[in-house]
This record gives structure tokens, C-alpha cells and sequence, in this order.
């Protein structure tokens, strides 16, 4: 690593000598997955962490000074604050981490992890979804295991975008602008103090894109921003948001990420021996390390044997018509200077990610990442099924099932998403150290012995701070001053904290179906409006901009949930975020999930709502399909894929209306002990924490990344020749 780049963080604020670590604490996102890190904020005002979202950066930049005195008078806070300061050192300082014990020959070598998003919290929304919410919560997990692991990816100074719905129900988009001064991001710069700068070709000129670090833990994750003047006015854009819909500025971005992602670490002196590519957006990197290879001497099929040796691609996508590919004349315009650098005509470039589709010919990201890697895997048994079959015309002369990609099922930060409440009480009967062993199934079986009574308890007191949000929302939803009082009404006014509740929170894009639960819309009437066993469904998401039977979906939604005649009992939640996420898989009682089969790739909200004790009511798609034993929450239709789309809609809905009547509803209600405790679902949720808890865990998906894709990598690079010397050599000799 470069030791003449500077990571100094700002400092933004005065405080009170006595807590003045809370600035450093802010600009490292380990507090985010450490409540009592977050307490240290919370207690000062709670009110203010509300308002900011959780940001302690400009928590600190707003606080009033006296708030920050009358702690340093509080016994208790200065107790927590010496034992989290104490923690958060410690954390930091530990060499004897699992990955130092367990492979200690690897310690120094740096593993690279490259998305379009990350989603590590909802005081930095540069993520759109789920691929970018697994994008952070893999950071988060290579910190607790000491792994060494860098992130690349982009700071969107404008984010995704903020949802409202019209009183029509038709979703309707602003943008939210990031103040880098608010946000904690670390500027990095050379010896001379000047921000740190890469540069991408694009077609007639240079593009510049500034580095920026956010510290997640022990992890580095490096951003690039092209917001400079030294770029010109659409290139400044180019990190302005997420996913656009301008193939132009798709593949420049593309490029920007892959080829300058690579270059950003070069820039620091980090020379990864593994290169991870979370999509195919990234793909693009592994032109550039070839480059290298060519220009110090080697032949482009020479270059290719050993770059391809180290890279591991994961493909989230089931479906063709969803992966990223470009026409060819965009790759004519915007590769051309390329091709000559790495030795190839322009056909053999093309070759590299050409893929024929009945719309015409086009170069597929996805594609050139399988041609140029070692190592490729899907994100669950399904998915990788599926995947064999999607990609086995790269390889014609095999078989789907010997097509060389496998499969490691997604998982989840078991920290960052379990709640306080949850953690005090896993750790009284799991032990004290039971976040050491998450990934043991043998811990999991000591859920047997929490008392019903205690696990009930912690679960309705999730309930009622979701009910209790859900009302302040709505309040400050009418005091906005320009709603219609529907709309008030259909955000959850009458939401009650002990009703059966049904949570549905996902993108809304068509093959998710969220409407599949309004085909018989009588029937659910009935059932959620029965005055004896009530059930309310709150549902929550966001369709991209561009995607409009997406928006169409959450205006259907919408307008069942106004209907007066289902009483306020379907609700939906504007502006879905990591905050809101959080809550609904705590607090909901059942997560419903119904895509169309086999469309979901995996699907990881279910995972976080099991950890919390929610059930799951999916279909058996995904990671559901591995997950479901008949004991721990309940299946949407049957373990097949559909012949006929309609008709499965059909029978899907037939089997989701007939479990909640007859299964899910009356285990909640009925036969219920003298202390009003349903024994039979709460049976149910320790079933569901045991069998999924440590399976569907980050800390067993990144082992298994390990074993089965970086630990072959690592060995691998160990008898070719030295990568980073030759990109040391390369970068030495365009400097000069």
C-alpha cells in the first residue's frame, strides 16, 4: 500500500474532550453493526439521531453543545462510552482474527471486491437493492473474520432516489443530493495534499474520478467520483447515480468501474491476488489487467492464462433479457483504442464477449467475465441450475450439469440486522460469545432453551415499535401539508401492534408479483377484515425510474390499499430504505415472498426476517428452496418450475389463500395458553431460527467463498509470475 496517500478524516466538530473519540467513531461504519456504538449517539438526542437518519456525522455537525456537555456529567454514558471506546480499539487491533489463525500464509494478501452498489446503511444511500445490500453486508463479514479484503465502487453524489406516491397511487421520484461533508467519507490525497486521481480513455478524451474511502471496519471500500472540473459536464454525471438507462452512459461507466477500478488500486500500491466481480458491471477490469500483462511483454493469450487464474465472477441474474450487454457499435466507439494495447483485432475483442440473442448480436458483460475466470458462482442451488443452463453455449462440447459454475447461497450480516432486543437475549442463553460461532449449527440447537414467555416478549415489543413508527410516519406524512387524508390513512394509521402481520418489501419489478395476493381480492377481504383473527399486510418498494409496469404494480397496490373496505388493514410504506427494511423484518410476524419460479436468484430479506423470528411464506424459489423443511414457515405452490406462466399464477395464489386460512392464521390465533402465548408458532420460530440462523449467515457464505474460490486463486498466483511487479512496472512507465 502506498504509504504517501493521506487518509486524514475531517474534522468537522468540537467536541467536549471527554467524549471526543465520537468523531472517529463516526467515520468508521463498525458503529453501524454495534448498537451500543449507536446508543453513544442516540442518548445525546434522540430526536436529532431520528431526524438525521442515523448519520453521526451530521448528528455531530448539529447537536447542541449543551447536549454534548450533560453527558459528560452522566456516569452511565461515560461508562459506555470508556467500554465501546475499549471494544472499537480492540476490534481494530486484533491480529489473532479467524482469518490470521486459520491461514495465517495469506495474511498480506489482498482480496478485491468490486460492485455497482453498496448498501452498508441509510446515512450513505449509494445502493439501490439487494445486490448492493450483499455487497455491504460481505464487507462487514470479511471485517469480523479479518479478511483481507478491499471494495471498489462509486460514490453517487445523488444516490438512487426518493419514492412518494400520489394520491392515484402512481410513484413519483426526486432526487437526493449527498453532501460529502455530511456523510462519512474519507478524502484521500498525495504528498502534496491534492486529491488522489485516476483516468479513464473514453472516446476523445480522459475522464477523471476522484478516490474516496469509507473505512467499514477493518475493510477499506474505495469509491470513484467524476464530479471535478477538470471533466466535462456529462462526464461529471457519470457517478451521479445509480443503474441509468443511456447504454452511453452505461458502458462509460462500466469502464469507469472496471478499468479504473483497477487503476484506483494500482494509484494506492494495492496489488490484489484475487479479484472479485459481484455482477458483470465490473467486468471490464479484466481487459485492463491483461493490458498490463501485454504491455510488459507478455501475449494477449499468455496474459489471459494468468489473469484468468485469479478472478472470481458471481452472476445474480436468471434470466437472459436481464444481464448488462451492449450493442457492437457501442463497443466499436468506446474499445477501440483498446484492442490495439492488448495485442487483439477488433473481432477477437468482441469474441470475448460476444453472445447472439434473437434481438441480434450484442457484447455481454457476463459473458467476458466467464471467458476470462477461473472461478464463477451463482447465489443458490436453484440459481445455479439455472445459470448452467443459461451460459452452457460457452462451453457446447458439455453438459448443463458440467458447465463450471457452482453455486454459494447468499447470506446475511447476522449483526447489522438483528435487533438489540434479539442480541441480549441470544447472548443470555447462546453465551456470552455465540457471535465467535454464528456459523455453528450446534449453537443454534441451545434456541430450545429460551422460554416461550421471554421470546414472545422480545417478539411483540418488535411489533409494537414497528406500529409506533408506522404511526409517526403518517403523522409526519400529514404534516407535510400537501396530502390528500387517503393517503395518510393508507400509511398506516390503523396499523395494530398485535394483529397477525404480514410484511412484503422488495423491488417492485414484474416477475416479483406483488400482486399476486389481490387475484382473489374478495376472499382477502374477507380474511384480513375477520373480526376475530385480523391480519394486516404492509407492503413497501420502489420500481426503477424507467421500468413502468414496475410503477403500475405499486399503483394496483396502492389503490387496494385506500379501499376503504379493507379497514386500514393494507398499508404501504413510501421510500423503502435500509432503515425501513430493518424494521420490517423485525417487526413484521410472516415475510411473504412470491416471485415467479425461477426468477429469483436468491432473495436475502427472508434470511434477515428468520434471524429475528419472523416466519417465511415464500415460494420455493431462491434460497427458500434450500431453506424450507416442512417445520419452519410454509411454501407457496409446489418445489416446480411453471409450465404456464398464468396458470401458475392461478395455482400460486389458490395455494397462498388457502395456507394463511387454514395454517398460518388459526396457528397464530387459536390454542393459545392461559398466559395468551401461541406455543405452536412460537415452536415454529425456534424451528426457524436453529435451521436458518447459521446456515444463511454471511460468516458461512464468505468461508465458503474462501474454500471453494479465493483459497483456489491464492494458490494458483503462487506459481505464476509476480502480478505486482509487473503492474508496478507498467504504472512506473506511463508515469515517467
Amino acid at each position: 500500500m502506498d504509504e504517501t496517500i493521506k487518509r486524514v478524516i475531517p474534522n468537522h466538530f468540537s467536541l467536549p474532550r471527554r467524549i471526543n473519540r465520537l468523531g472517529q467513531l463516526a467515520y468508521n461504519l463498525w458503529w453501524t453493526w454495534n448498537p451500543d456504538a449507536q446508543m453513544l449517539y442516540r442518548l445525546i438526542s434522540q430526536r436529532l439521531w431520528d431526524q438525521v437518519n442515523h448519520n453521526p456525522v451530521t448528528f455531530l455537525k448539529r447537536v447542541e453543545r449543551s447536549q454534548l456537555n450533560a453527558v459528560t456529567n452522566d456516569r452511565h454514558y461515560l461508562d459506555l462510552y470508556d467500554r465501546t471506546i475499549q471494544r472499537f480499539d480492540a476490534y481494530l487491533q486484533d491480529a489473532d482474527t479467524w482469518f490470521a489463525r486459520t491461514y495465517p500464509q495469506h495474511v498480506n494478501e489482498v482480496i478485491a471486491y468490486f460492485s455497482f452498489e453498496f448498501g452498508l446503511h441509510e446515512c450513505l444511500p449509494v445502493y439501490a437493492g439487494g445486490l448492493g445490500i450483499l455487497a455491504g453486508d460481505h464487507l462487514k463479514e470479511a471485517s469480523d473474520l479479518g479478511m483481507p479484503v478491499v471494495g471498489v465502487g462509486f460514490i453517487y453524489n445523488q444516490g438512487y432516489f426518493v419514492q412518494r406516491i400520489t394520491e392515484d397511487g402512481w410513484q413519483e421520484t426526486s432526487t437526493y443530493y449527498l453532501d460529502y461533508d455530511e456523510v462519512p467519507l474519507i478524502p484521500l490525497s498525495d504528498a502534496q495534499g491534492q486529491p488522489v486521481l485516476i483516468s479513464v480513455e473514453l472516446p476523445g478524451r480522459l475522464v477523471y474520478a476522484r478516490l474516496w474511502q469509507v473505512q467499514v471496519g477493518r475493510v477499506a471500500l474505495y469509491l470513484l467520483d467524476t464530479n471535478l472540473e477538470q471533466n466535462q459536464e456529462n462526464d461529471r454525471q457519470l457517478t451521479a447515480r445509480l443503474y441509468s438507462s443511456d447504454p452511453e452512459v452505461r458502458i462509460s461507466q462500466e469502464i469507469l468501474l472496471g478499468i479504473g477500478g483497477v487503476r484506483a488500486l494500482r494509484r494506492l500500491g494495492i496489488y490484489p491476488k484475487v479479484w472479485h466481480m459481484n455482477e458483470g458491471h465490473s467486468a471490464f477490469l479484466v481487459l485492463e489487467r491483461a493490458r498490463e500483462l501485454v504491455q510488459s511483454g507478455l501475449t494477449f493469450e499468455q496474459a489471459a492464462a494468468q489473469v484468468r487464474k485469479g478472478n472470481v465472477f458471481t452472476t445474480h441474474t436468471p434470466v437472459p433479457a436481464g444481464v448488462d450487454q451492449f450493442p457492437l457499435w457501442l463497443v466499436d466507439k468506446y474499445l477501440s483504442a483498446l484492442w490495439p494495447q492488448l495485442g487483439l483485432t477488433r473481432e477477437e475483442l468482441i469474441a470475448l464477449g460476444h453472445q447472439t440473442t434473437p434481438w441480434g448480436e450484442s457484447f455481454c458483460m457476463p459473458v467476458l467475465a466467464l471467458r476470462l475466470s477461473d472461478h464463477a458462482n451463482a447465489v443458490s442451488e436453484l440459481h445455479g441450475e439455472v445459470s448452467r443452463r443459461m451460459w452452457n453455449f460457452l462451453w457446447p462440447d458439455r453438459r448443463p450439469e458440467d458447465v463450471p459454475i457452482i453455486h454459494v447461497t447468499n447470506g446475511v450480516h447476522t449483526p447489522s440486522w438483528l435487533a438489540r432486543r434479539l442480541r441480549l437475549l441470544y447472548e443470555r442463553y447462546l453465551g456470552p460469545d455465540w457471535l465467535e460461532h454464528l456459523d455453528e449449527p450446534e449453537l443454534w440447537d441451545r434456541i430450545a432453551s429460551i422460554p416461550d414467555h421471554e421470546l414472545w416478549a422480545v417478539r411483540q415489543h418488535l411489533k409494537r415499535k414497528l406500529a409506533l413508527y408506522v404511526n409517526e410516519r403518517a403523522r409526519q406524512l400529514w404534516m407535510r401539508g400537501n396530502v390528500h387524508p387517503s393517503q395518510v390513512l393508507a400509511s398506516g394509521v390503523f396499523l395494530e401492534p398485535y394483529s397477525l402481520t404480514i410484511g412484503f418489501a422488495r423491488r417492485f419489478a414484474t416477475y416479483k408479483r406483488a400482486t399476486l395476493i389481490l387475484r382473489d381480492y374478495e376472499r382477502l377481504l374477507r380474511i384480513i377484515t375477520n373480526a376475530d383473527m385480523p391480519v394486516q399486510i404492509i407492503f413497501a418498494g420502489k420500481a426503477h425510474p424507467a421500468d413502468e409496469p414496475g410503477k403500475l404494480l405499486i399503483q394496483q397496490v396502492y389503490r387496494a390499499v385506500k379501499d376503504p373496505r379493507a379497514a386500514g388493514r393494507l398499508v404501504f410504506l413510501e421510500d423503502y430504505d435500509i432503515n425501513l427494511a430493518r424494521l420490517l423484518v423485525q417487526g413484521v410476524d410472516v415475510w411473504l415472498n412470491n416471485p415467479r419460479r425461477p426468477n429469483e436468484a436468491s432473495g436475502t430479506s427472508g434470511m434477515k426476517a428468520a434471524l429475528n423470528g419472523v416466519l417465511n411464506f415464500s415460494v420455493l424459489d431462491g434460497w427458500w428452496r434450500e431453506a424450507y423443511n416442512g417445520a419452519n414457515g410454509w411454501a407457496i405452490g409446489e418445489d416446480a418450475d411453471p409450465v404456464d406462466p398464468a396458470h401458475q399464477d392461478e395455482l400460486d395464489a389458490l395455494s397462498l389463500y388457502d395456507t394463511l386460512e387454514k395454517e398460518i392464521i388459526p396457528l397464530y390465533y387459536q390454542n393459545r395458553s392461559a398466559d395468551n402465548i401461541p406455543s405452536g408458532w412460537i415452536a415454529r420460530i425456534k424451528e426457524s431460527i436453529r435451521t436458518l440462523a447459521p446456515q444463511f449467515s454471511t460468516r458461512r457464505m464468505l468461508k465458503e467463498y474462501l474454500s471453494e474460490m479465493y483459497l483456489p486463486c491464492l494458490e494458483a498466483e503462487e506459481g505464476l509470475a509476480s502480478e505486482s511487479e509487473t503492474a508496478a512496472s507498467v504504472t512506473s512507465t506511463k508515469a515517467s
